[in-house]
């Protein structure tokens, strides 16, 4: 099977995960984005899941587009303010 990617911004993401070393090859970046993707439910069931609007707290870290991302985020420690009384 042949893809075209015509997706400039696809095509960068593509080439910035490989040169990270992130991934070896574009089959080992597709296989683990459509493995982290949830698989779309079928058109009758998504209409009665979604009669009040709202999602799930784990549908949504499930739809997040950060899923997969190996991301560190960290804070300095806050050591409050002086206060003159």
């Amino acid at each position: 099977m042949q893809l075209e990617i015509e997706s400039p911004e696809l095509e960068a993401l593509i080439a910035e995960r490989l040169e990270s070393g992130g991934s070896q090859a574009i089959e080992e970046i597709l296989l683990r984005a459509l493995s982290a993707a949830p698989v779309p439910e079928p058109p009758g069931d998504a209409a009665s899941h979604r009669q009040t609007g709202r999602k799930s707290l784990a549908a949504l870290f499930a739809d997040s587009p950060f899923r997969g991302v190996d991301l560190h985020i960290e804070r300095d420690e806050d050591t409050g303010r002086d206060l003159r009384l």
